[in-house]
């Protein structure tokens, strides 16, 4: 076969297909076969902004017809607002609205948004708070807020590392078991977290497939590159990556909630969180009782596992989307996942070399249960 008719065996085919789908959009095959309905039209509020100057709503078009916002109430009444871009937007684009109205502080408000086609589209604010702005004040601020709520906690569970050298075969076998249960619950928990945020999401980006693309490739991507042979300390590094995923997630949680004006509730987070992550500190360090790690192998594993709650905080305060925080809490759970598998063999690995039948399995049993029970414990620190 001569090479032009092997590229046109591989090129026809889209070829054809795309002579197809045009025809039939141009055609408008299907307009004789039914009745045009009214325009279904749908707007999805993603981030609302509170300042000196008033009220500013980022809303995306979720509906396949155009969307025209040409009035925007406030607690009942009509006010005047500005837009950009202006004129109709298609399914997929984004709009900033800025109303000058002055909102109270510590009071809840109510929009609606009128299209031109006469839709409305509600929008609450709860508790009325000022967005914090991106100063660099603001900005260290939420850095030592990441710090506190993601690499002090880890560091503090790496202390446990001196104790659990020092005990004995048994007891280093059941932390790593308990290190399994806990990435089993952050795994939960995480893809629990991402289904949430794609519910808040537009529609059109899908956010079941999106959680289970971001997922998938985060547990494909990892388990491609590691490769080689699985010990303590490269385990190690497999869980502080795991849990500094899930930290970023934690860090979107408490950005995005003081963003919003829920202080309280951010607090609560930090708190929580922060007791949160002590035990994950000591599921890094249950791997390592083998080697013996230099202080920047100690300082690299903490950085990995808890400064990606700075990110979080970051992201969750001056750019949140619930898209992408879906994306986000997805990659996390894929890399947890990946994490888990990993923990699961060299833990089988252990208890083969070390001939424990029976009592490795009450091991494994009592281990699994006890790691989901102390983070389902420290979670309730969160969910109140």
């Amino acid at each position: 076969m001569s090479r032009w008719r092997y590229w046109a065996h591989w090129l026809l085919p889209p070829a054809l297909l795309a002579v197809a789908v045009v025809a039939l959009l141009e055609g408008d095959w299907l307009a004789g076969l039914g009745s045009a309905p009214a325009p279904l039209e749908d707007v999805v509020v993603e981030r609302t902004v509170l300042d000196d100057q008033g009220i500013a709503l980022k809303y995306r078009v979720d509906s396949l017809d155009p969307v025209n916002i040409v009035q925007v109430q406030v607690d009942g009444a009509y006010w005047q607002f500005s837009r950009q871009p202006q004129g109709p937007l298609s399914r997929g684009e984004a709009a900033w609205l800025r109303i000058p109205y002055m909102w109270v502080a510590g009071d809840a408000h109510h929009l609606t948004l009128v299209s031109a086609t006469g839709a409305t589209f509600e929008h609450s604010i709860e508790v009325a708070q000022a967005t914090p702005q991106a100063t660099p004040a603001q900005f260290g601020g939420w850095t030592w807020v990441g710090l506190f709520v993601g690499l002090f906690p880890v560091a503090l569970g790496m202390l446990c590392y001196p104790a659990l050298r020092r005990s004995g075969r048994r007891v280093i076998d059941f932390a790593l078991a308990v290190t399994l249960g806990m990435l089993g619950f952050l795994f939960v928990d995480t893809l629990l977290e991402a289904l949430e945020q794609a519910q808040r999401a537009a529609s059109l980006y899908q956010g079941p497939m999106l959680i289970l693309l971001g997922a998938a490739t985060a547990f494909i991507g990892l388990r491609a590159v590691s490769r080689g042979s699985l010990n303590g300390v490269s385990l190690a590094w497999r869980i502080a990556l795991g849990i500094g995923l899930h930290n970023l997630g934690e860090g979107l949680a408490i950005g995005s909630a003081v963003a919003a004006g829920e202080i309280a509730l951010g607090t609560f987070l930090l708190l929580g969180f922060t007791l949160h992550n002590v035990t994950e500190g000591i599921g890094i360090a249950a791997p390592l009782t083998d080697a013996r790690p230099r202080l920047s192998g100690w300082v690299g594993l903490a950085a990995l596992a808890g400064l990606p709650a700075v990110a979080g905080c970051w992201i969750g305060a001056y750019a949140f989307s619930p898209q992408l925080a879906a994306l986000f809490l997805a990659l996390g759970a894929g890399a947890i996942l990946q994490v888990l598998v990993d923990v699961g063999l060299y833990l089988r690995g252990r208890l083969a070399a070390a001939s424990q039948t029976g009592g490795g399995q009450r091991l494994l049993a009592m281990g699994l249960l006890g790691g989901v029970g102390v983070m389902y414990a420290t979670a309730l620190l969160v969910s109140g």
